[in-house]
């Protein structure tokens, strides 16, 4: 590693779906953390010797026999932490103070009154002010540690913040975290850098000098394949690779017929004529398409198309003499929407991601240097590699693309008709300049058929649905709010251009913290 770890901060997973925004919050402050399951947390501190430690929230709670708790060495190691929701109730429990459930607990927006002063709020918040703030609890702290005392309190949390401040503790009952806590980054940039004592130099320049060295280190002298899917994600991650290790890497583009308009063409063009990657382009439509007749469950396709995938992987790695490892540009939500430490039902949100290892049949290791980031983070560090804006910007598009696009059984014709509406859709959204502003649009194929007239004739088409949102880490999203003259626009060409489309829809749904992506 190239990077200082004593300048950094130790972030334990109990197991929350927003422990990523930990490190993000971190990182925006310029410091370097890592994330340590709570059962690998004792090693990642020796390895570390970070200067500060956050203890996350989770899904469990502290009065089971069996719950995670935070190795009882961190409470003496004379550094900072601060525990979240979770994480302040095992730090009150195994500190002496006690934590119980009630019969309602507090959900979504609060309001927390500031009670006292103490370090995390210097130059922030002052006593006797009303802050909003997230919550997402059902048990709560009745009784505080020896050495602390109450900070802010909350309408459903008495103990909505703690300290010690002789030890540097802190806990807190929401979560500073989530953008719906508005000055939580700033909370927590306070911890980072006020009372750790940390210099916020980190910088996107030295992950990828990290993450290179890491490479390196990872893979030796041996053959790498990276599977590229066409998003951004997997071009990043195959550039960053290319960097560390040469032409020991060759990248596989598998077309399987699933892509939006031009894309493959595009992928096969930067590649091959930009940065002169190996790159074997595998023509494998007919494969999947076959593969999908008559599957029409979500879940059936998601796996059938993650073991496609890596057995076109697997032919390609023996073609080149024996690759020793498969790369991916798994992102940090692929890998909380698939595996969880606490075995929560985060576990088959993405089955079509390998993040949890690849068949034992394999004898291949992963290469995910991206997996700690989320996806503006992605884009930061493609512009630091300086990949092409075309590719550094473009929305998010899953592996399985248009498959889980329709809703249904999967043709070649449902696709046709797709990849038409969507490239109107996509059109008409760069036309208006909002391509930038938007998040991740797409069209959806429903499974639905209505009557219709066109002129003189009576139809009975399919009815395409529209979703646009607005996001910066792809954990949580809004609707973005197109204006009905917009939405007329994309219809009326859509229904025009489009044979066998004869109704359009606009998707108003958001996506809450917790929650996945409609499909």
């Amino acid at each position: 590693m190239t990077l200082p770890l004593q300048d950094s901060i130790l972030i334990v997973d109990f197991g929350s779906q927003v422990t990523q925004l930990i490190a993000r919050r971190v990182r925006e402050a310029g410091v370097y953390s890592e994330i340590a399951p709570f059962n690998s947390a004792d090693e990642a501190f020796k390895r570390m010797q970070p200067k500060g430690i956050i203890l996350s929230g989770g899904p469990s709670s502290v009065m089971w026999e069996d719950s995670p708790r935070a190795p009882q060495s961190f409470f003496d190691a004379g550094i900072p932490i601060l525990g979240i929701c979770y994480g302040q109730q095992t730090m009150m429990q195994q500190m002496g103070g006690n934590v119980e459930g009630g019969e309602s607990g507090e959900f979504g927006r609060a309001f927390i009154e500031i009670k006292k002063r103490c370090a995390l709020f210097d130059g922030l918040w002052a006593e006797g002010e009303r802050h909003q703030v997230w919550m997402s609890h059902g048990d709560k702290v009745t009784s505080l540690a020896p050495g602390f005392e109450v900070v802010a309190v909350s309408e459903g949390a008495p103990f909505a913040m703690t300290a010690n401040e002789e030890k540097r503790f802190y806990a807190t009952q929401f979560h500073p975290e989530v953008v719906h806590t508005p000055d939580g980054g700033k909370l927590i940039a306070n911890f980072a850098r006020h009372v750790c004592g940390l210099k916020g130099d980190w910088t996107m320049a030295e992950f990828r000098a990290t993450k290179i060295a890491e490479i390196r280190e990872q893979v030796g002298d041996g053959k790498v394949i990276c599977g590229l899917s066409g998003g951004v994600d997997s071009a990043v991650a195959a550039v960053l690779i290319h960097e560390a290790i040469g032409d020991q890497l060759t990248c596989v583009f598998v077309d399987h017929g699933l892509m939006r308009s031009g894309e493959a063409e595009q992928v096969v063009s930067l590649f091959r004529g930009s940065y002169n990657i190996p790159l074997v382009h595998v023509n494998a439509e007919t494969l999947f398409m076959k593969g999908l007749e008559g599957v029409t469950d979500p879940e059936a396709k998601r796996k059938f198309i993650g073991k496609t995938f890596i057995d076109v992987f697997e032919d390609e790695a023996k073609k080149i003499g024996g690759a020793a490892f498969l790369a991916q540009g798994t992102l940090y939500p692929d890998v909380i929407e698939s595996v969880s430490f606490t075995g929560g039902p985060s576990v088959t949100i993405k089955s079509h991601h390998n993040v949890g290892g690849l068949p034992e049949r394999m004898n291949m290791k992963l290469v995910e240097p991206l997996r700690e980031l989320f996806k503006d983070e992605v884009r930061v560090l493609g512009r630091e590699l300086g990949l092409p804006e075309v590719f550094v910007g473009r929305h998010p598009f899953p592996g399985p693309g248009l498959a889980i696009r329709i809703p249904g059984e999967v043709n070649k014709e449902r696709c046709d008709i797709l990849r038409k509406a969507d490239l109107i859709y996509l059109e008409e959204i760069r036309n208006a300049g909002l391509y930038d502003a938007i998040w991740q649009a797409f069209a959806v194929l429903l499974p639905v058929r209505t009557v219709g007239v066109m002129g003189d004739h009576r139809t009975y088409d399919s009815v395409c649905a529209l979703r646009a949102v607005t996001s910066t880490d792809g954990m949580t999203a809004d609707i973005y709010p197109f204006d009905a003259s917009f939405l007329s626009r994309v219809a009326t060409r859509i229904i025009n251009e489009v044979k066998g489309i004869n109704r359009v829809v606009y998707d108003y749904t958001s996506k809450p913290p917790g929650t996945i992506e409609w499909e």
